[in-house]
């Protein structure tokens, strides 16, 4: 079944491999959101109820301003990904550079 799955799909899968090394390292690695997700379960794990879903959805987005201002780690070589990224993607790149 695996095989066939594989087989059935192969563009899809080859697809992933057209990238350089470094920016297959970041569509693969999911630590930042992991990492997200866990400062989120953090917060609502000691509550068990909220009292309706606008104090929870608040809750949320005030967990995430605080976890945004303690993002401050770099992606190694970034500017040579930065670089690679726009030569694969130049329309959706050139909005976000200077």
């Amino acid at each position: 079944m695996i095989i066939s799955s594989w087989r059935n799909n192969w563009a899809e899968l080859t697809t992933f491999f057209k990238y350089p090394p470094q920016i297959r390292k970041i569509i693969y690695t999911t630590n930042i959101i992991e990492s997200y997700h866990r400062q989120l379960r953090k917060v609502t794990k000691g509550k068990a109820i909220f009292p309706n879903d606008d104090a929870l959805m608040k809750m949320l987005y005030l967990v995430t301003q605080d976890v945004m201002k303690k993002w401050t780690g770099r992606v190694h070589n970034w500017g040579q990904i930065l670089l690679q990224l726009w030569i694969f993607f130049p329309d959706r790149v050139n909005s976000y550079l200077p």
